[in-house]
């Protein structure tokens, strides 16, 4: 795993969401709007809270599977990052899908909807949870600077 952290190991945390590309769109998701949950009517990431003993990339892929029906696994995890937000531990994955891919999602029972979206887009939206949009802006900047990276010593 080529990530900003190291491979996710067991401990504590929340939950952990993964960002899947489909292409070069991502999957969002729109939350419920149900009086009560954490940013209702909000785009989202697959993803979810921590259940008994796993790691924080196999709740991931869980959720995933269980909220868009991708059975994905760790080896197709590409970036990880911990995030500490007042002392609640999160996780974030990121995976790459061949464009077409989406015909495979099947769309669990929670959440309003999904969508492919762009990167950037889903970065400016104002109707977007705003720590999710940094963490895609930070996987961009990420890949972005390993791809240059890549491209400069392949000059050499």
């Amino acid at each position: 795993m080529d990530g900003a952290t190291p491979a996710a190991k067991q401990g504590d945390f929340t939950g952990a969401k993964l960002i899947v590309f489909i292409g070069d769109q991502i999957v969002a998701l729109r939350r419920d709007d149900t009086p009560g949950i954490p940013y209702p009517d909000m785009l989202d990431f697959p993803g979810g809270g921590r259940e008994d003993g796993e790691t924080p990339a196999t709740c991931a892929l869980r959720e995933a599977r269980e909220e868009i029906g991708l059975a994905l696994s760790e080896d197709q995890i590409v970036w990880s990052n911990r995030l500490d937000r007042d002392g609640q531990i999160s996780w974030f994955f990121v995976v790459h899908l061949p464009a077409g891919a989406e015909a495979r999602i099947v769309f669990g029972n929670e959440g309003r909807g999904w969508s492919l979206m762009d990167p950037a887009e889903f970065i400016a939206r104002d109707d977007a949870i705003p720590h999710f949009r940094d963490q895609l802006a930070q996987y961009l900047g990420h890949r972005d600077r390993k791809n240059r990276d890549e491209a400069g010593s392949s000059r050499q």
